[in-house]
């Protein structure tokens, strides 16, 4: 692609891909300015849909912006572009996150063939990089949080390893949890349910982004239709954004017996580090999703200090824990809204 070939519909479709990441309560916490003169894309935060009680840091709200700039990289490779991304360029402007600026790719080829995988890891050559990227692509629109219940096949190793190595790709360590600390896992995902419900402010903020689609017509928040099923036994680690609040014809099923749950971990814990973590959530999920892998998330223990500190590796006890990821084979899940590009994207000249 040539530089005159670069108009603002092509900057359009980069920030639409951007912005089908995943955030906490699906907020969308971005905002996305271009200049043609330098260009280059600013990814900004929008701090008006932080969440004060869950997050209170403003983590999870880097970690959805992460996930949206490595969708934006993914795009640029498919689209024949190099993005070279600075994290926090400016550290007197802490709104704005990631600049990149969108050079014309050393090799840029539309199609790797059927056969492409995106296993490359941090020490791949420029050109296997952007291809690693560039076979992600797909799976971006088809990336769908899936709250509903997983069969219990287990995932295969080797699709085990691509995932693991998608995350060390971006900076970030991936282990499957097993054993003991699944167990410990799995009961502080009770425990922060337990405390959720008794923070009033908390189950506030959380009603405050459930849609209900009779009544709203939503380009943000989690809608109805994506709630899922309840756990016929109580146990699913999914947020339950229905709370209290009954929803006619909502089922009750079982779910999966023994959850596959993944925890992502970074050596820091300072901004920088978590939109590490959220590129490195985001290329994991569009790994697995070109395996058919489906997946959801069990943020609510990550949202106390005192029980995210517990999440950690018993073994190594190292590490910050950023984001677990549930996975299994089942439905993928309803697309849900995004905002207008209108109300995301400024170009400049």
């Amino acid at each position: 692609m040539s530089a005159q070939a670069l108009t603002d519909a092509v900057v359009t479709e980069l920030v639409a891909d951007a912005t089908a990441a995943p955030s906490m309560h699906n907020a969308q916490p971005w905002l996305f300015r271009y200049g043609h003169r330098s260009r280059a894309l600013a990814l900004r935060a929008d701090f008006e849909r932080r969440m004060p009680e869950a997050d209170p840091t403003g983590r999870a709200l880097h970690v959805g912006c992460g996930a949206a700039l490595l969708n934006l990289r993914v795009s640029a490779a498919h689209h024949g572009l190099e993005a070279a991304t600075t994290l926090l360029p400016d550290p007197s402007d802490p709104v704005l996150l990631a600049s990149v600026r969108l050079d014309d790719g050393p090799d840029a080829r539309p199609d790797n063939g059927p056969d492409a995988r995106p296993d490359d890891g941090p020490g791949a050559s420029g050109g296997r990089a952007e291809e690693a990227l560039r076979a992600l692509h797909p799976a971006i629109a088809n990336r769908h949080t899936s709250r509903y219940p997983f069969d219990e096949q287990a995932i295969p190793d080797d699709v085990r390893a691509r995932l693991v190595r998608a995350a060390r790709a971006e900076g970030a360590d991936l282990v499957f949890l097993a054993g003991p600390h699944l167990e410990t896992v799995l009961g502080l995902i009770r425990d922060a349910e337990g405390y959720d419900r008794g923070d009033p402010a908390r189950e506030a903020e959380q009603e405050h982004w459930a849609r209900y689609t009779k009544t709203d017509a939503p380009v943000d928040g989690i809608p109805d239709y994506a709630f899922g099923p309840r756990d016929a036994a109580e146990r699913a680690t999914n947020r339950d954004f229905a709370g209290s609040v009954p929803v006619p014809g909502r089922a009750h099923v079982p779910f999966e017996h023994q959850p596959q749950l993944a925890l992502l971990s970074t050596g820091g814990d300072r901004p920088a580090d978590w939109l590490r973590a959220g590129q490195a959530l985001e290329r994991v999920l569009l790994t697995a999703t070109l395996d058919a892998v489906s997946t959801s998330f069990a943020t609510q223990p990550l949202e106390w200090p005192d029980l995210r500190w517990v999440l950690r590796d018993p073994v190594h006890g190292t590490g910050h824990p950023q984001m677990i990821i549930r996975l299994g084979y089942g439905p993928t899940g309803p697309r849900t809204p995004r905002r207008p590009l209108d109300r995301v994207l400024t170009i400049e000249p």
